[in-house]
């Protein structure tokens, strides 16, 4: 997720890249200069508007936070709660059916359910895991660990709400492909359940706005943001402004060279979107979680006692900002702003998985959060404090004093550099694949949005594509701030209208749970083994 101004204050959508405390214009003068200003006035006074109701904060004692932070952790304990912390009960059944277990290759759709799981974690995992989680402990201590953790486990329940809803509502079309998400089970949903004119009226409203917030991001958040913030990176490892890419023109053509890889993929649609992020997540998750288990293992002696500090800031009335209710918001905030749970994006992936039980899409779709926010952004968490560098001391101290806030990216990158001089690249190497697979998923996003809105023909999909990746050379010579920071707003309003909507449908849901475990119990759905001959049932609970 990408915080484009005040990581305090402004979240950052799915998979963006990361927070950062200022985003630097990619054109300081010049023509781009004047056009980026041009741009930027234009938009500013309506951004300004937009951010301030989405991301107005509320107070508790002295800790302000973001309305919406709430309104996504409360939908994620409510759903919990309503399904029996299903995210742990089903937590292996999820990880069977994502190994095909439950799943025959003949079933509708046009991707596998490991294609769906790393389709919608390439959109979510960003430098927001890297970055985000560096000024989370900055500003809310080791403790926010805790309560990051916390929140992803919560957030399980949200992406197994709605990923089953854009499954059960999904499109399939004559020549095979589909279309689901938030503006189809809006839509279709809710003129369900509400089978009046109301309820139908509500639906189509709903669908039309997700529709747009969607493509909105899709275009600027998920595509230019990542494309300028990728070039930056590279540009500050190969000598900054005076180095071979210091020019707008190094930029310039480094935008056509992404639009041509990003183009390739994304015109092949979910299948060669699944192909190519199926293998790329993974790389992305050994590269980096193994970089943190080096450091890990080279401080394995200071393990018990970064745990310590991890549990005990948690809950000490004593902590960097605000003690216990500081470390818990900002555990919160940065768990909400990284896995996407309840933004209604992740379910236009899922919907295209092969399966013909909405259901078992819903239970591997709980996985995604554990991974994102668990599994990689704890890693980042553990490594920061295990390091224990004096960089992110003085950070703490800093924003204690005079509210200050650190570069995530330099916490992060100084604590791997205490073992790994090297990093930097490293960390280079991950911006780029973490940018570029996001890139490759917020266009499927975004084509989807499109043709809802527009219709879904070849020439449609052919003109929103070359639109797309034109954004993609834009980003990499503007960085249209204010443009960004609305795109960020457009997509967390659309997690109140889409949780609106979650709260409606669970019925559905608890509906399609109890259908499928009749079907389990009954041996109409069996567990597929390779190994035995015929396939036994499995009479999961």
């Amino acid at each position: 997720m990408s915080v484009i101004t005040s990581v305090a204050v402004s979240p950052s959508p799915p998979g963006v890249t990361g927070d950062t405390t200022t985003t630097v214009l990619a054109a300081e003068g010049g023509l781009l200069g004047s056009v980026e200003e041009g741009i930027n006035s234009v938009f500013q006074p309506v951004t300004d508007a937009l951010s301030g109701f989405v991301f107005g904060e509320i107070s508790i004692g002295s800790i302000s936070f973001p309305w919406i932070v709430a309104w996504l952790v409360l939908a994620a304990t409510v759903f919990s709660i309503y399904f029996g912390f299903v995210q742990f009960r089903k937590f292996k059944l999820a990880v069977d059916i994502v190994r095909g277990k439950y799943t025959d290759k003949t079933e509708p759709g046009e991707i596998n359910h490991f294609q769906a799981l790393s389709s919608a974690l390439s959109g979510t995992v960003g430098l927001g895991n890297i970055a985000g989680v560096g000024v989370a402990v900055t500003i809310g201590g080791a403790g926010a660990t805790f309560w990051m953790i916390v929140a992803g486990l919560l957030g399980m329940c949200t992406k197994f709400v709605e990923c089953t809803l854009g499954v059960k509502y999904r499109e399939v079309h004559e020549d095979g492909t589909v279309s689901g998400g938030p503006m189809h089970y809006l839509r279709k949903g809710l003129a369900e359940r509400i089978p009046n004119a109301f309820g139908i009226g509500l639906g189509k409203v709903l669908a039309v706005l997700s529709a747009i917030m969607l493509l909105f991001f899709a275009l600027a958040g998920g595509n230019m943001f990542q494309a300028n913030q990728t070039f930056a990176q590279l540009r500050d490892v190969t000598g900054g402004a005076e180095g071979f890419l210091g020019s707008d023109g190094a930029a310039f053509v480094f935008g056509v060279l992404l639009a041509v890889i990003v183009g390739m993929v994304i015109i092949g649609g979910i299948k060669s979107v699944g192909a190519v992020t199926s293998r790329l997540v993974p790389a992305m998750a050994i590269i980096y979680v193994s970089a943190c288990l080096i450091v890990i293992l080279v401080n394995i002696d200071s393990v018990p006692s970064a745990f310590g500090e991890i549990v005990g800031g948690a809950f000490s009335p004593e902590g960097v900002v605000g003690g216990a209710i500081g470390a818990l918001i900002v555990g919160f905030q940065r768990s909400a702003f990284s896995n996407e749970a309840g933004l209604g994006s992740a379910p236009i992936a899922h919907s295209a998985v092969k399966t013909k039980n909405p259901i078992t899409e819903g239970y591997v779709a709980l996985l995604e959060p554990f991974i994102d926010t668990v599994i990689v952004c704890t890693m980042t968490a553990l490594t920061i404090v295990i390091a224990k560098t004096q960089f992110w001391e003085d950070a703490k101290l800093a924003y204690v004093q005079n509210g200050e806030t650190a570069d995530g990216v330099t916490v992060t990158s100084e604590s791997f550099a205490t073992v790994l001089p090297w990093f930097p690249y490293v960390l280079t190497l991950a911006v780029a694949l973490f940018a570029i697979s996001t890139m490759i998923t917020w266009g499927y996003y975004g084509q989807k949005a499109w043709g809802f809105l527009f219709g879904k023909s070849r020439v449609s999909e052919r003109v929103y594509q070359v639109i797309f990746c034109l954004f993609v050379v834009a980003g990499s010579v503007l960085t249209l701030g204010s443009v960004l920071d609305f795109a960020d707003a457009v997509l967390f309003l659309l997690a109140l209208f889409n949780i609106i909507g979650l709260y409606l449908l669970v019925p559905v849901v608890r509906r399609e749970v109890r259908d499928f475990t009749a079907k389990l119990r009954s041996g109409e759905v069996k567990r597929i083994d390779k190994t035995v001959e015929p396939p036994q049932a499995d009479k999961v609970g």
